[in-house]
């Protein structure tokens, strides 16, 4: 195990602050994996890397720890403004799925899916990986009509998706309220079998561990300020904590990500929104799959240790806040009520937000940019943490070869001018 380094600064680290917020606490029969601290050292960052990787979340990390694995490069430096996973890793529903209706989309999420599905091995740490399925309700016809195309192309394209009648959804989930007397009757979902949850923190822990022992540099508490472009091609970062040279630039911020690409001259076809979420007390276990859907405009799973974890859509509004408004939540417990009368008595434990960047096709940007050695990551809108080692795959790749993954190569930034969208508006309405 790999402690910290002994001329780390003599300040408190980022990832302390981390441990006292937000880690947690053991469950019954769960084991609680070693302190932070201990598992990646906290380094000054160095005059000058192969490549810089901004944004320390789970695709920053992922994406560093694929370099190294699958393409020999590890002097890397992965650089976060906060603390390592602190900002939409730490603050996401966790909700792991590859049912998208179009061939680009669910070719990348199923590559994603089957790389979730022997992480734990490969990262040697527990991430809780639950592949307990996901449920897409449908309220209307044109949900049951839209629900079983994307049955159809999912099955076409060799991913477990089925079509389930109310009393096949019951069985599956019986608090579901399948009632014909409400406002929103339950006429049917998809479901995919394989799909599940996992431990946002754990998996952020996991990629810092594995990529702090191939030697790379997880610099935190080192916000980039600006983008070293000479001749139209990127020569490194300028930082709060001095300028870093770069062979390669890596952007991987999320929701910062036309902050980040205007640096370097580039409007980015992107709006931020806050994505508001929530937590209930501790509970026995009783719900056992994820519910989603998209007329109710909710969707709720149960956490391992019993907390109740609900989210709805985007708030309307443009911003980079990460706190909750009160009718955002009163219209998301009424949405969860509706499906879920069990949850009435249910208290709320905490809200958050998270910034999650959208496109024009709901459908993220993954690749090269018009500035040599500068890629970008983002785009992702609601749907991030579930492609986490599949796109870190696929992004290491780009970045080492300079050319996109077949994955990620319909999701390059210039589909805006050729016209050759992918548009997943109608999997994404929720939950992307």
């Amino acid at each position: 195990m790999i402690g910290p380094r002994d001329n780390a600064p003599a300040r408190p680290s980022p990832t302390t602050t981390l441990n006292r917020a937000s880690r947690p606490s053991a469950g019954p029969g769960d084991a609680l994996p070693d302190h932070p601290d201990f598992l990646w050292r906290n380094p000054d960052p160095k005059p000058s890397y192969d490549v810089v990787v901004v944004g320390g979340g789970g695709h920053g990390l992922a994406t560093a720890y694929y370099l190294a694995k699958n393409h020999g490069v590890t002097n890397i430096a992965v650089l976060e403004k906060g603390w390592l996973a602190g900002g939409n890793m730490a603050r996401n529903t966790t909700i792991i799925r590859s049912n998208y209706l179009w061939d680009e989309s669910s070719g990348i999420y199923e590559h994603s899916l089957k790389l979730w599905e022997t992480l734990e091995e490969d990262l040697d740490y527990p991430i809780l990986f639950s592949q307990r399925g996901v449920l897409n309700l449908a309220h209307s016809l044109q949900d049951i009509r839209d629900s079983k195309r994307r049955v159809y192309a999912n099955q076409l394209n060799g991913i477990d998706a089925e079509w389930l009648e109310p009393e096949e959804v019951a069985k599956v989930c019986p608090i579901v309220n399948i009632s014909p007397d409400v406002r929103y009757p339950v006429l049917g979902a998809t479901y995919q079998p394989r799909a599940g949850i996992a431990k946002h923190d754990y998996v952020a822990w996991g990629f810092a561990r594995k990529a702090d022992a191939y030697g790379i540099d997880l610099i935190q508490d080192c916000e980039v300020t600006g983008l070293d472009i000479v001749d139209g091609r990127v020569r490194g970062v300028r930082t709060t904590r001095g300028d870093i040279a770069a062979g390669k630039v890596a952007l991987a911020a999320a929701g910062h990500s036309s902050v980040l690409a205007a640096m370097a001259g580039l409007r980015l076809p992107l709006q931020s929104h806050p994505l508001q979420a929530l937590v209930s007390e501790l509970l026995e276990p009783v719900h056992p799959t994820v519910v989603m859907s998209n007329a109710v405009h909710v969707y709720v799973s149960q956490a391992h240790k019993g907390e109740l974890v609900m989210g709805a859509g985007i708030d309307s509004y443009n911003g980079y806040g990460q706190r909750g408004a009160f009718h955002i939540l009163e219209r998301q417990m009424a949405a969860a009520l509706e499906l879920f009368p069990v949850f009435a008595r249910a208290h709320m434990l905490r809200t958050w937000a998270g910034i999650v960047d959208t496109t024009p096709d709901a459908s993220p940007i993954v690749g090269l940019t018009p500035v040599e050695n500068l890629y970008l990551n983002c785009g992702w809108g609601t749907g991030g943490f579930k492609a986490t080692p599949g796109v870190g795959w696929c992004f290491a790749h780009t970045v080492a070869t300079g050319e996109p993954h077949p994955y990620n190569a319909p999701f390059t930034l210039d589909r805006f001018t050729t016209g050759a969208l992918v548009d997943e508006h109608g999997a994404a309405a929720v939950a992307h």
